[in-house]
């Protein structure tokens, strides 16, 4: 039996939840410029699988990487962390 690659996780804010059963992910990341030291804000977009439509915009949830569902999407979410206010 094969042992399976463990599969990425990341932790997001939802930013668009108008398809159907799909949500887009926002990952911001704090990373150190090269040359000047200074920290740059980076952002990253996942579309992620949403079975149920229960994902509302400013949640934060965690994805995991998953074979790929269409042209886009290859994330689905597995748990929702915060709700938003």
């Amino acid at each position: 039996m094969e042992k399976r690659n463990l599969r990425k996780e990341r932790i997001g804010v939802v930013t668009s939840n108008k398809m159907t059963k799909s949500i887009v992910v926002s990952e911001v990341k704090r990373v150190k410029h090269a040359m000047y030291g200074k920290f740059v804000l980076k952002t990253k977009k996942y579309v992620a699988h949403d079975e149920k439509n229960d994902c509302n915009i400013g949640d934060t949830v965690k994805i995991m990487e998953t074979r790929p569902l269409s042209k886009t999407k290859c994330w689905r979410l597995v748990e929702i962390i915060d709700r938003a206010k």
